[in-house]
């Protein structure tokens, strides 16, 4: 697996990166297939808690499956397990959910969880789409679909980028900030 860590204002020394690595790699076990993990790494200064290590790690694995874990602890050993651990929990629940009981189907407009285990006497969970709704992408820079999410009062908004030309997305961030989506074609 592919290891790129990303740090601001705050370091990892040889001990503590091959301790992350360790236990990055040890989430093999549970889903095979891991191609990379994206590890960002800050130091914040939180009011109650002083100064913190705050972690966020993105693991890609095949087919485009992403698993995220956003964490913060002023020991950065303790905040390495916990991400770990959460990383860990995240890949057995979508591992039992999609692997076990099998691929999410669509037909139609229903989306249909196929070929359940024969042991459960769960009935398979039907999911419908309920709504759909066209509308026209208009061509804008950034600030002006954050300017219009605003007025729709959405927590995100979908425009085509005047610089690139190419669909995006702004959203609301739960610390109140805003991030960009943009799409870029990844070949398997």
């Amino acid at each position: 697996m592919e290891l790129i860590i990303r740090q601001r204002h705050d370091r990892l020394d040889e001990q503590q990166r091959a301790y992350l690595e360790t236990r990055l790699n040890r989430l093999e076990r549970y889903m095979a297939g891991l191609e990379r993990a994206t590890v960002e790494l800050a130091e914040q200064r939180h009011s109650h808690e002083g100064m913190v290590h705050r972690m966020q790690v993105t693991l890609r694995g095949a087919h485009g499956v992403l698993v995220r874990a956003d964490r913060h602890h002023a020991d950065l050993r303790a905040l390495i397990d916990g991400v770990a651990d959460v990383l860990q929990r995240q890949i057995t629940h979508y591992t039992e959910r999609h692997w076990r009981r099998g691929r999410l189907r669509r037909r139609g407009d229903v989306i249909v969880e196929a070929e359940m285990a024969p042991a459960t006497a769960e009935p398979p969970v039907m999911r419908q789409i309920t709504r759909t709704k066209v509308f026209a992408v208009t061509p804008m820079y950034s600030d002006e679909a954050i300017e219009q999410m605003e007025l729709l009062g959405h927590d995100f908004f979908i425009y085509r980028d005047t610089e690139s030309g190419e669909i995006a997305v702004v959203y609301r961030r739960r610390d109140a900030q805003y991030g960009l989506l943009m799409p870029r074609l990844e070949m398997p």
